[in-house]
């Protein structure tokens, strides 16, 4: 990869405000070796001006030119084989890909003889913490969560004594604590509300302490983990199931706030909460969930919108990180810049990936799709 060249487009995805690169990681990628293009506002959204790419040492160029002889193009939703007309055969694309899916985009991929690496496939061992995207852009996803949730409560969270009386702190129950979660929690913490949390995984009980929350955990059904491959939670048993909606149930009618987070790679979001349930909240409270695009942990969430259904406001974003650009952006370009410079050869020029993180993000190489997950 003599004289690598890097490119970044501008996204092109409904909703989607991140960019791929910032100039700290622009100015990281040249002092490698490689050469850098931006497409004429990339990064406007994230509050990143072009002049500030420029400066960086970047050409800021038209879409087309941007591309045009690039060996690795980074992105955060994988663009479209059409916008990538002009790229070096056999070059990289480093973005997040939905490859279950969005199965005719990898297809479109591997017959173009591009190479796709997707960033959700990381494994989470230690030495790719670093590059896990989805761990840093379900951080300040969690964050958010929170920040909607409670200007739609519309009441304060913490509890106050006034000489007018008292008001009582607002109670919040998060559903799967995973990063997303622990953040949740976290922040409902920082905000002064009365935090519990729940999770598939009881050895997150101690982490819900650890930030001061009230675990609530199904104790009648015993050796029932949760936990699956690569630390990800796994698909529950139907008694644990039952037992933990009986438990959910009784505690969720005494709840303000509810935020959800649980997901399952490669499978619809698990239901979590019923409109049987729902139905048992007092008006005016809200639920918020993470999962609502990939088919939502609550009955009847639509990604976008806020659903009132007896009286409780169900909410999500498509795109949660989208709502925080400039941070998630800042974020998902270090983990791009992590990923690459960890394998990087001076010798080649460029990065030669190992077995070990390379197969796991390698989608298509060669003209067919390689990863065993989608050939299976």
């Amino acid at each position: 990869m003599a004289g690598l060249r890097i490119a970044v487009l501008k996204e092109q995805a409904a909703g989607e405000t991140r960019v791929a690169a910032t100039p700290e990681t622009v100015k990281k990628f040249i002092a490698l070796g490689a050469s850098f293009a931006v497409e004429k506002g990339a990064g406007l959204n994230a509050s990143i001006a072009d002049a500030d790419y420029a400066i960086a040492g970047a050409e800021v160029l038209t879409a087309a030119k941007a591309v045009a002889g690039a060996d690795i193009v980074l992105g955060v939703q994988a663009p479209a084989v059409s916008a990538l007309k002009g790229v070096n055969a056999g070059a990289w694309v480093a973005a997040t890909f939905d490859p279950f899916g969005q199965k005719d985009r990898v297809e479109a991929y591997a017959k173009a003889g591009l190479e796709a690496l997707a960033m959700e496939f990381m494994p989470r061992i230690t030495r790719a913490q670093s590059m896990d995207v989805l761990s840093s852009q379900s951080n300040l996803a969690g964050y958010k969560a929170v920040l909607a949730a409670a200007n739609q409560y519309g009441r304060a969270f913490p509890m106050m004594m006034t000489a007018a009386g008292t008001i009582s702190a607002t109670r919040l129950f998060v559903m799967g604590v995973g990063v997303a979660g622990l953040q949740a929690i976290a922040t409902a913490r920082r905000l002064g509300a009365q935090v519990s949390a729940t999770d598939v995984r009881s050895a997150t009980k101690e982490q819900i302490q650890s930030l001061g929350a009230k675990p609530v955990f199904v104790e009648s059904v015993a050796g029932i983990e949760g936990e699956g491959a690569g630390g990800y939670a796994s698909e529950m048993s139907p008694e644990y199931q039952a037992a933990q909606a009986d438990l959910v149930s009784s505690h969720i009618a005494k709840q303000d706030i509810v935020i959800t987070t649980a997901l399952i790679p490669g499978r619809a979001a698990p239901r979590l909460i019923t409109d049987a349930q729902i139905a048992t909240m007092r008006p005016g409270s809200v639920i918020f969930d993470l999962a609502v695009a990939q088919g939502g942990n609550v009955e009847g969430s639509v990604a976008d919108r806020i659903v009132e259904r007896h009286g409780v406001f169900v909410m999500g974003y498509s795109n949660t990180p989208a709502h925080l650009a400039a941070d998630t952006s800042a974020l998902y370009a270090r983990n791009l810049f992590n990923f690459l410079s960890a394998f990087w050869d001076k010798e080649a020029g460029g990065p030669v990936l190992d077995e070990e993180i390379g197969d796991a993000v390698r989608l298509t190489r060669g003209g067919v799709v390689v990863h065993e997950r989608l050939n299976a």
